[in-house]
């Protein structure tokens, strides 16, 4: 499955090149406990056709009722209209009405018939893998597009919201087999778009996931290939130290957001130990190596290791402290402690 953001506003696209009328929503402002994130997009067709999400699904059908004309009782907004903001669980009452979490309170822009060529424009530049910044203008609903430097958060004031777009996050796996197949299949539902690397012909022949890049270099070659970026994770999956080391050592030299290698954890201390002694690494160099991967929750099965480390990665693209991080993180306050 795609990036969410780039359908919703390729839909969005084509409903304002066919000559539909449309909305854009935008999740701005989220106080107390929320739905969807800040930056989360939304559009409506004026015939109440809806892509994406900004609630858990009522704030939907209210903005349906309000402005949609599928059953001929949606507000007419005259063209032109400039943004507007609304806000959502100001009460108690609407919270409940809205489905929102208990004390939660979000505030949306509302883009009335947003640009077509526009909105073309975005689109192309984000399905060639840019990261583009979208700004609109609060008073006009002008909008200026710009290509970005790094993901941001989105931001407002007074006069204008600017919110960033793509690229995708991408996944790169080392090797083939049932594990690759089953975390690659969660990582393309979470919006990832997948890699598959293995040089060896016959683990390549059972694989049966479409929609999958596919490359047979060596795993090194493949991962400075692939040019990992702060929305990149590589995860290596042969147990085999000629396929596995060199790609982790690539990646680490990256800004990858997670680089780490399936095993047991005798296993992945052999491999720091024989990244140390082989290849000139410091405990220091190899910090964000992650193994053993995957949270753990007693998985056994190739299908149940596959939740457990798409959790891991995506509670790291999250910014969640897991529970090993904070061992991590004692263990080094008490060895700082001991020393002073």
């Amino acid at each position: 499955m795609e990036n969410l953001d780039v359908m919703v506003l390729r839909t969005l696209r084509d409903w304002r090149q066919a000559g539909k009328r449309a909305l854009l929503t935008t999740v701005v402002r989220t106080w107390g406990s929320s739905p969807r994130p800040v930056g989360s997009i939304m559009a409506l067709a004026d015939d109440g056709a809806v892509v994406g999400s900004v609630s858990g699904g009522c704030i939907e059908d209210d903005l349906i009722a309000r402005y949609s004309h599928a059953h001929g009782n949606g507000e007419e907004v005259p063209l032109g209209t400039p943004p507007a903001l609304v806000k959502y669980g100001i009460t108690a009452d609407e919270a409940h009405r809205f489905g929102l979490p208990c004390g939660g309170t979000l505030e949306l822009l509302l883009e009335y018939d947003p640009d077509a060529a526009s909105l073309d424009t975005l689109v192309a530049e984000l399905e060639k893998g840019r990261l583009m910044q979208r700004t609109v203008a609060l008073a006009s609903g002008a909008v200026k597009l710009a290509e970005a430097t790094a993901p941001d958060e989105l931001k407002v004031d007074d006069t204008e919201l600017t919110n960033t777009f793509g690229p995708e996050y991408r996944m790169l796996l080392i090797g083939a087999g049932q594990l690759a197949e089953y975390l690659a299949t969660m990582a393309k539902f979470s919006g990832f778009a997948v890699t598959l690397c293995d040089p060896r012909a016959e683990y390549r022949t059972a694989w049966s996931l479409p929609g999958v890049t596919i490359t047979t270099e060596m795993p090194d070659d493949a991962v400075l290939a692939f040019r990992p970026d702060r929305r990149s994770c590589v995860v290596a999956l042969t147990h085999d130290p000629k396929l596995d080391d060199l790609a982790l050592l690539e990646a680490l030299q990256t800004e990858a957001f997670y680089v780490g290698a399936i095993g047991s954890r005798r296993n992945a201390d052999a491999r720091r130990d024989r990244m140390i002694e082989h290849f000139d690494q410091t405990a220091e160099s190899l910090a964000r190596l992650r193994g053993p991967i995957g949270i753990y929750i007693g998985s056994k099965t190739p299908p149940e290791i596959a939740v457990s480390v798409m959790a891991e990665i995506l509670a790291v693209k999250n910014a969640v402290t897991l529970p090993r991080e904070v061992e991590v993180a004692r263990a080094k306050g008490m060895q700082q402690l001991a020393m002073s």
